[in-house]
């Protein structure tokens, strides 16, 4: 397939916006504006609006849903990363090509949520959580749309109620949208959990990738597991 221009990727049947937006309408959604450069991550994406990333990247600078917990990524806006950058997207035209895990999403405590494209065990296509607390990838089992469907209709709720505290909402909601929760003592060191833990808000980009990172330090040497890491062009 050759590469496909703005006008070919937003002229499909059956768009996924008119659908998404409904469901953006819930209460504790948050859709951020999209900014003036969306066609072009759109381009670089090189994914058509009928699918759920492609109508994130036109239509938003991102999504803020949970009182801000989870972070989808789309446009660009607010100092969260677009969906091209992050997974180190250039111009088609000059041989830029997918990565084998695409990053999708955030939470507020540094969790990445990916797509596997091949850089993971299981189907392509199925979204995978790397956590905070056990700094591994755990696969979901449903593709990007189910995804959204479920972080909004209170799956994500049960899904992290654990690593959540009293409170939790009224500190999420303070944060700008590019900003995380650092915690210490830290999730992975099996102590981090309860009301007594010290929070402190960091960027949250740098904060995901400190946990791939120290993924990789802890990893043994002779593991040839998939490398827990964010596309390095994408940092």
């Amino acid at each position: 397939m050759g590469i496909r221009t703005v006008v070919d990727l937003t002229q499909v049947e059956e768009p996924a916006w008119p659908t998404l937006a409904r469901m953006f309408q819930r209460p504790g959604v948050e859709v951020l504006a999209p900014p003036e450069w969306a066609p072009e991550v759109l381009y670089r994406l090189q994914i058509t609006t009928r699918s759920t990333l492609g109508a994130l990247a036109l239509h938003t600078g991102g999504v803020l849903i949970d009182h801000g917990w989870l972070r989808l990524l789309g446009g660009g806006a607010y100092g969260l990363p677009d969906l091209a950058t992050i997974n180190g997207l250039g111009d088609p035209a000059e041989g830029s090509v997918a990565p084998q895990r695409l990053v999708v999403a955030f939470d507020v405590l540094g969790g990445t949520f990916a797509v596997n494209g091949g850089g993971l065990p299981g189907p392509l296509g199925d979204v995978h959580y790397f956590a905070p607390d056990t700094l591994e990838w755990h696969c979901l089992g449903f593709g990007q749309g189910a995804f959204t469907e479920w972080a909004i209709s209170g799956g994500l709720a049960e899904y992290v109620a654990d690593l959540r505290w009293p409170g939790w909402e009224r500190d999420v909601e303070d944060l700008p949208p590019d900003m995380g929760l650092s915690v210490y003592p830290p999730l992975w060191s099996g102590q981090g959990a309860g009301s007594w833990v010290e929070r402190r808000a960091v960027l949250l980009e740098g904060l995901a990738v400190w946990h791939h990172e120290l993924a990789e330090r802890m990893r043994p040497l002779d593991d040839d597991a998939p490398r827990a890491e964010l596309p390095a062009d994408g940092c």
